[in-house]
């Protein structure tokens, strides 16, 4: 152990055994891993439950399992053997180390933003490699929870505590339809919805939803179908061929209206937005490059 000013320090090492017997709760097999006897590795555990004046096992004959204490000091150790370690890379090479970021996100949004951004995103933070997985939110969240992604990009509002985030960039969206299918049918009122055909990405969570929370909360707009695509781009496919209306992101089909192969339903109806958010897990220990990309990524206009 460590000690400045008389407060205990615990040192790495120690850590790491705390962090392999958390891991199999076997003290046998915990010394294995870190190459002790089991004599020397339990004097480890023992040195610090000491210094931190706590008890981080509860030990009998048959088991062991973590107290309290020693699960509140699982991902707090995990953060110091990872600054350790960059610390001893730091050191050896005199230069900020190489390191890996990988990014959950959905398709569309990826190709058509993340990754024409790539490159100017290595430039700036060159010892940083960038990685994307394309998924569902649904998916992505997941992945990210279990370590496997580092961060996602998503407008997905986020409930669970355990994760941070940092604004992006705002998503807002608009009520569209190809001008064919307006021509056949006008669209102003809600009881025009009924010569209409709403497509949709899922069922519970669908983005038709920001139109109706811009409306008055009486209006009843049942249109005659709703097909569900699961996708923006699948979504937009459908509605530039005349298929029917839906709510899309505006960065998504900017273009598609500049140009007037869509057009904007009651355009004087304001709808509520969204935020595209870099969102991780508490405790990352990239938490600070996690901040740095979420401030480039905010520079990197939507396409």
């Amino acid at each position: 152990m460590c000690r400045v000013i008389g407060s205990p320090l615990p040192d790495p090492e120690s850590l790491r055994c705390f962090l392999g017997l958390a891991e199999r709760l076997n003290f046998r097999a915990a010394a294995a891993t870190v190459g002790l006897s089991p004599a020397a590795f339990g004097s480890r555990i023992k040195g610090l439950e000491e210094a931190l004046g706590a008890t981080l096992f509860a030990r009998t004959t048959r088991s062991v399992r973590l107290t309290a204490s020693g699960e509140a000091l699982v991902p707090q150790a995990r953060r110091c053997i990872e600054e350790a370690r960059r610390c001893a890379e730091v050191a050896k090479l005199g230069e900020l180390p190489s390191f890996e970021l990988t990014v959950g996100t959905r398709y569309e949004l990826g190709m058509s933003w993340l990754l024409p951004a790539i490159d100017e995103l290595a430039a700036l933070t060159p010892q940083r490699a960038l990685h994307l997985y394309f998924g569902d939110t649904p998916d992505l969240l997941p992945r990210m929870q279990r370590g496997q992604l580092d961060c996602v990009v998503t407008s997905a509002r986020i409930a669970d505590a355990s994760f941070d985030y940092a604004r992006l960039h705002e998503e807002r969206y608009v009520l569209v339809a190809s001008p064919r299918t307006l021509a056949g049918h006008a669209l102003r009122r809600p009881e025009d919805a009924a010569r209409h055909t709403l497509i949709d990405a899922h069922a519970d969570l669908p983005l038709f939803r920001y139109f109706l929370d811009a409306r008055p909360s009486e209006e009843l707009w049942r249109f005659a179908r709703v097909d569900f695509f699961g996708t923006i781009a699948a979504i937009r496919a459908r509605v530039l061929a005349h298929a029917g209306v839906a709510v899309l992101p505006h960065y998504f089909v900017k273009a598609d209206l500049t140009c007037g192969r869509l057009r904007t339903v009651a355009p004087r109806t304001k709808l509520p937005s969204d935020w595209f958010r870099l969102v991780w897990r508490q405790g990352h220990p990239r938490t600070s490059q996690l901040h740095v990309l979420a401030s480039q990524l905010s520079k990197q206009p939507l396409r």
